[in-house]
């Protein structure tokens, strides 16, 4: 999957010990994947570091197939998943070590330790199965995405086209690598022979800006979450010089954050990617190039390299006409295998064909840029009309500046907002902007709004609630 070797001595991770060699990087990740042997299931408790990558790294190229789990996931969703998958092997952070007491050691490096659970190849694993990525974040859903070797790279040498990520950039991992959008940041800039500046740092220490100066970060990249926290930290006064690109994936971002990015990259003669994608589609789906970003704000895009996009009404129909709104459809080598919900979900094949239905209602222009405008299931029909959950966040963001969450049932819209004070507003202002009556709607004021490691609002803990 990964040829290490051929980028030789130039630098593949800069950590704030040391850095690696691809050829360092190489012969960890050898060594890794091979104290475990042959093929099968491991878990990768993942955490942002040269260890966490390396064993990655060599799992992939020793055909060993790594489940992603965040290390910071609860102790016992992980015992929940070990019950349901019986890995062979766990690779975990020496942090954790206590948890798996009962367990042999095998191999241990600078972090991190390898683990036997006693299991051998409990469930059959399909030939063409590489990585198993999880869709939940911090739920501990036993529900995979089952990628491919063909998946992985595909998507990544698409990505690289059109970001034309080349050896002289660097990013940093300001994203977990156990989410989809994380890991496609590693495996395109290690596939191209760029670095990676690797930290568990957050954007919120001034440790984390300082690596990004010092060690010349040339791509930053973040969910919608990020630029919301960005604009706060008053980044735009920022003094970055090595930063030539900045992308955006993980969910819409606001059409108003978009355009004050874009703005600010043509000021500073800096790229800004908007991009499109989910784990069933390995990482990403569509982009809009740079050079659209300010005029076509608030747009997710074109399909990448080698992919391609269709929108369907209601009826199955292909939508023909520009300004109409379907469900997304995308085709394309990076589209996944299919789900795993259990152990004897391993075995199986390409159920998807390379096609992936999104669930997301969008539309294109004449110009065939597509627009993102909600989810199928992010609507309810309150008294006749179909309300668009995600364009109600929106809007309340936009007149009280504050951050909200919208879920329901049909008739009854349920507000989540993170200011106390505008409790009485958020009602009546929405009975009039929707023309609804009040009794439509309930607010409650909640701390924060929950979301997962990746910044995305995890809606079932608010419909708990």
């Amino acid at each position: 999957m990964f040829d290490l070797k051929n980028f030789g001595k130039k630098t593949a991770l800069v950590t704030e010990e040391k850095n690696f060699s691809y050829n360092e990087l190489s012969e960890l990740s050898n060594k890794i994947g091979d104290a475990v042997k042959s093929r099968c299931l491991i878990f990768l408790l993942a955490e942002n570091s040269a260890d966490s990558i390396a064993g990655y790294l060599g799992f992939l190229n020793k055909k060993i197939v790594p489940m992603m789990i965040d290390a910071e996931l609860n102790f016992e969703l992980v015992k929940n998943l070990l019950e349901i998958y019986k890995p062979d092997f766990i690779w975990t952070p020496k942090k954790l070590r206590e948890n798996f007491s009962d367990c042999e050691e095998i191999f241990q490096s600078e972090n991190y330790i390898l683990i036997s659970t006693g299991e051998k190849n409990f469930y059959p694993l399909n030939d063409e199965l590489a990585l198993l990525m999880t869709t939940s974040g911090s739920t501990g859903s036993p529900k995979f995405v089952r990628q491919s070797y063909k998946n992985i790279s595909a998507n990544t040498k698409s990505i690289v086209k059109y970001l034309q990520i080349d050896e002289n950039e660097r990013a940093i991992t300001n994203l977990p690598m156990s989410y989809v959008y994380g890991l496609s940041i590693i495996n395109t800039h290690i596939f191209s022979g760029a670095s990676v500046v690797v930290t568990d740092k957050t954007l919120f220490q001034k440790e984390f800006w300082k690596l990004m100066k010092e060690k010349e970060v040339t791509n930053f990249n973040g969910v919608p979450y990020t630029f919301e926290m960005l604009e706060r930290l008053r980044f735009f006064r920022m003094n970055l010089p090595a930063l030539k690109k900045i992308t955006q994936a993980g969910g819409k971002l606001d059409p108003e954050l978009h355009l004050k990015f874009a703005e600010y990259a043509e000021k500073n003669n800096r790229k800004f990617f908007v991009m499109y994608g989910a784990a069933e589609a390995t990482a990403r789906m569509g982009y809009l190039p740079a050079e659209k970003s300010l005029k076509k704000f608030g747009s997710m895009g074109i399909a990448i390299p080698d992919g391609k996009f269709e929108l369907v009404d209601n009826d199955g129909k292909i939508i023909t006409t520009p300004e109409t709104v379907g469900e997304l459809i995308y085709y394309g080598e990076n589209v996944s295998l299919g789900y795993a919900e259990c152990g004897e979900d391993l075995i199986k094949g390409d159920e998807r064909r390379g096609k992936l239905e999104t669930g997301d209602l969008a539309k294109f222009d004449a110009e065939n840029i597509y627009t993102i405008v909600g989810r199928k299931k992010r609507f309810l029909k309150m008294f006749g009309k179909r309300i668009n959950l995600q364009e109600v966040e929106h809007i309340i963001r936009q007149k009280f500046n504050i951050e909200n969450a919208c879920t329901g049932i049909d008739d009854k819209m349920k507000i989540f907002i993170t200011d106390e004070k505008f409790l009485k507003n958020v009602v009546p202002f929405l009975s009039e902007k929707l023309n609804l009556h009040p009794v439509a709607f309930a607010v409650k004021f909640i701390s924060e709004i929950p979301k997962n490691s990746s910044g995305k609002t995890i809606y079932k803990e608010l419909e708990d609630l």
